[in-house]
């Protein structure tokens, strides 16, 4: 994993504290960190409760931004990850789609688009 890769998943433990203990019994119970499950099965639930909800704004945007700063940057991989994951998520239901394109940034609109029309959506 880089060095990139693993700042995003201590990033996201910050941001959502009540994953930390599920991450770690993921990389306990498959020795390693099984990215694309991580970030599906613990972190986006608790981001699509949160855009459920639509509650905690500032946490939202601290979210999003930290997004959008990663598919700004030049690491190809986590951009790809994000998008298999957190993007085609959250096009998974259309009002928390909607909720979330408050808080989406410009590239991670047109990355969040561009995953729903590969998997046939628009």
């Amino acid at each position: 994993m880089s060095e990139r890769t693993a700042e995003f998943f201590e990033k996201m433990q910050e941001f959502l504290p009540s994953t930390k203990e599920a991450y770690s019994e993921s990389v306990k119970e498959y020795g390693e960190v099984l990215e694309t499950v991580v970030i599906e099965d613990i972190f986006m639930p608790q981001i699509v409760k949160l855009l459920r909800e639509n509650k905690e704004h500032q946490l939202l945007e601290s979210i999003f931004m930290y997004f959008e700063e990663i598919v700004n940057s030049d690491d190809s991989h986590l951009i790809n990850v994000l998008s298999i994951t957190v993007l085609e998520i959250l096009g998974n239901d259309k009002l928390i789609l909607e909720t979330a394109k408050q808080y989406l940034g410009t590239k991670t609109t047109a990355l969040q688009i561009k995953a729903d029309q590969e998997l046939g959506r628009v």
